[in-house]
């Protein structure tokens, strides 16, 4: 089932068309009343049905709109432009908006690639197509939609780690927000292609570890913290040396051997590197 047009003419010819008929079957009706002609009598009864059709052949479409037209359970086509029209009489119609709708979905508790238990949810922003396929291709294109939104947001959230500690994958949900939203539009629009939706944007807009191991992920994320903020330290501290080092011995300030240097190495360390304020000892000779 596809969208078509259906046939239709502009509605204010269709009231001339109507106010005619109309007329022509008061003067029919009015005649037969003098003459009790049996013709006068049928012209009457056809223009008065033929006003009639006419009258059941007006529609309005408002803007952002479209209505899908069925006859004695037929489908005939679509009205999408704006206006007042006159099209085939007797039909029914249905109303069918194509203005874009958002909504959010429920935060889902799912398991992300590496088995961890964690809550997301969406928004999606989407309008209707193609009418036909709307109201014919499903049930009910919305409820469709939330349906299969839900089902896409768990299939990509199984799809990638919460978190990429490892480096072992190259998109994670939380790192690559935009690589993810991407994959969940074309997820949505290949289910959806049978409501006659298109999918403007589909973004995760709640991301979070389930309750029950946030805290534990919680300290690995702070203990990663860590340890990155060590390694500057570490990095900064051996380069300090090493110039500290390099420049004594140019300038011949003392001499020495590898077994001091190791031990300024290691004094010089010590106070770059901990987290606490170092006390310095002075050498002012041996006491006997």
């Amino acid at each position: 089932m596809k969208e078509k047009d259906i046939g239709k003419i502009n509605g204010f010819l269709g009231v001339i068309l109507f106010l005619f008929f109309a007329i022509l079957t008061l003067v029919c009706f009015s005649q037969f009343s003098r003459s009790d002609s049996i013709t006068l009598f049928i012209a009457a009864i056809l223009c008065a049905l033929i006003t009639i059709l006419i009258l059941s052949g007006f529609t309005i479409v408002q803007p952002t709109q479209a209505k899908v037209f069925t006859l004695f359970g037929s489908y005939l086509g679509v009205i999408k432009q704006e206006g007042f029209w006159l099209t085939i009489p007797l039909t029914v119609r249905k109303t069918v908006s194509l203005r874009v709708i958002n909504f959010n979905s429920d935060k889902l508790k799912v398991n992300d690639l590496e088995g961890n238990p964690i809550e997301i949810a969406a928004v999606v922003v989407y309008k209707v197509s193609d009418s036909a396929k709307a109201v014919f291709g499903v049930e009910d294109y919305k409820t469709f939609v939330h349906t299969q939104s839900e089902t896409g947001l768990r299939h990509i959230a199984s799809q990638y780690p919460y978190d990429n500690f490892n480096n072992d994958y190259e998109i994670s949900l939380r790192q690559h927000s935009d690589e993810v939203a991407e994959e969940l539009t074309k997820d949505l629009q290949k289910r959806l292609v049978f409501a006659g939706v298109e999918i403007i944007e589909a973004r995760i807009m709640h991301l979070a570890y389930s309750s029950e191991i946030a805290h534990a992920m919680l300290q690995r994320q702070q203990a990663k913290a860590v340890l990155a903020a060590r390694k500057v330290i570490v990095d900064g501290a051996v380069s300090m040396v090493k110039s500290a080092i390099d420049q004594l011995s140019s300038e011949g300030v003392v001499e020495l051997d590898e077994e001091k240097k190791a031990q300024m190495v290691n004094n010089l360390m010590v106070a770059l590197v901990s987290d606490k304020g170092t006390q310095p000892v002075i050498n002012n000779g041996t006491i006997y």
